[in-house]
């Protein structure tokens, strides 16, 4: 997905802006950059790949030559970034999180209409942030540039840019899919994704971007350019599995809200008589234990950890772009406890189940080391379309998905016709796709976290949340 940290101060912010953006390095494997302006609107940048090493060390021997009272920086998990654009607009650096999910249609009509050419990275596609650049800059302003281009643009798009006055323009999704927060101390305001990161950092929580919000920062202040709209989808896998466990996102925490899930699930499965006798509770690492803990408290049953996650050498950041070595880094990164493993019942709540790859090869390794008896929880439904604005579950074919290829494999194409059924495992259909996988993977018993349940964990309006990965409505 990705994210963004940016700082504006009376004083220098490199360090701010090199924590800040560290902050972030959950959210995105792939790059990482930065970007400063000095005081004679000069600027500094780097962009060095992280997949292979976490952002920190790859910018550590970087810190030495960077200055300025403002900078911003990203986690990217698409192309390379930030930018520094040059155009009537003046010179700028600008960075995005998003989808441009009709990417190759807007560069034929930029084309069509006289342009000559965009950079072309070594696949031949265009750099996505290059492109909001070009969109951005068909208008006069920035305000009426960055409007027009969530407009072309069908994905997602959030941003930030900064210009050579030392001044930051955010601008959140124009549905406010993903969060943007402004943080202040004396002397100066950052913008951010995550709250803790800033907390850490001494800023205090100053305001929240509305849906389609643009905001102005500098070290004096921030003011609205463009109010926020009516409609708010902001993405619920935030809280799932994205988000921090430290942040709060529209007032919501996101530990508490997978400990209520959790507690959500265990009471909805004691009401369906659906909660197996277990010897422990369990999560899988990291963003599965809360959940996981909650499902404990409310249910009564011991909470245990016979997966500890190895994190000296294996981050959480660090999950190379090829599949297979993802399924080896899976496995390497989870350290097994014996004792808390042979002869028990065991019940693992996971985030999600998408491919259910990694999931079986776990499966099979308790079972080999002496497990009774295997219980999977997911705290989410099951996934039934692959996300079309922020990548998570985002794949080749709608088959890749677990549920979707059960399905096929029940019903063939009619099976698309009752996905909310599938999705429902009071109905017939759904308790014939949870005992399908069961048996494909090897569980004794699986349970999906119903969609109510979800929301009713979030705890705000269900209609301002995205849930498209689930019911395929936008």
């Amino acid at each position: 997905m990705g994210g963004f940290f940016g700082a504006v101060s009376y004083e220098d912010v490199v360090l701010d802006v090199f924590f800040g953006v560290d902050y972030h390095s959950h959210l995105g494997t792939r790059r990482g950059g930065m970007v400063f302006v000095d005081a004679e609107g000069n600027f500094q940048r780097d962009i060095h790949s992280i997949e292979n090493t976490p952002f920190r060390s790859r910018f550590e021997d970087d810190l030495p030559k960077y200055h300025g009272c403002a900078g911003i920086g990203c986690i990217s998990d698409t192309d390379p970034q930030p930018l520094l654009v040059r155009s009537h607009l003046g010179t700028f650096a600008i960075t995005t999180v998003g989808i441009i999910n009709n990417a190759e249609l807007l560069v034929d009509e930029f084309f069509a209409s006289g342009e000559n050419q965009f950079m072309a990275m070594s696949s031949g596609k265009v750099n996505t942030t290059e492109l909001v650049a070009a969109l951005i800059n068909q208008k006069s302003d920035f305000v009426s540039g960055i409007k027009h281009a969530q407009e072309k643009i069908e994905g997602s798009l959030t941003l930030l840019i900064m210009t050579r006055d030392g001044q930051i323009i955010a601008a959140r999704d124009a549905v406010g899919r993903l969060p943007v927060l402004i943080g202040q101390k004396e002397g100066g305001y950052c913008i951010s994704f995550e709250s803790f990161a800033y907390h850490k950092l001494g800023f205090e929580d100053a305001y929240e971007l509305g849906p389609g919000e643009i905001v102005r920062v500098n070290a004096g202040g921030f003011e609205t350019l463009a109010p926020a709209g009516n409609r708010m989808q902001i993405c619920a896998f935030l809280w799932v599995y994205y988000g921090y466990p430290n942040s709060n996102y529209e007032g919501v925490n996101v530990e508490c809200m997978r400990y209520a899930n959790g507690a959500v699930m265990a009471r909805d499965e004691a009401l369906a008589g659906a909660v197996p006798q277990v010897d422990y509770v369990a999560g899988v690492p990291d963003s599965g234990v809360p959940h996981a803990i909650g499902y404990s408290t409310r249910s009564g049953q011991t909470f245990a950890r016979p997966f500890i996650k190895y994190t000296p050498t294996w981050a959480r950041s660090f999950m190379p772009t090829n599949q297979e070595v993802r399924n080896r880094v899976a496995k390497m990164k989870q350290i097994h406890i014996p004792e808390l493993i042979r002869d028990k019942k065991l019940l693992f709540v996971d985030d999600s189940i998408v491919r259910g790859t990694q999931l079986r090869e776990t499966v099979d390794f308790l079972y080999d080391n002496g497990a009774k008896e295997v219980h999977i929880r997911s705290a989410c439904p099951p996934i039934m379309y692959s996300c079309k604005f922020l990548s998570f579950s985002s794949s080749k074919s709608e088959m890749d998905l677990i549920a979707r290829r059960v399905i096929h494999e029940l019903e063939g194409e009619d099976g698309v016709q009752h996905l909310a059924e599938y999705a429902d495992s009071s109905t017939e259909r759904g308790k014939c796709l949870l005992s399908t996988i069961c048996e494909q993977l090897g569980f004794d018993s699986l349970g999906f976290q119903s969609l109510p349940g979800m929301l009713e964990a979030i705890g705000i309006d269900p209609e301002q949340v995205c849930t498209y990965c689930w019911t395929g409505r936008e």
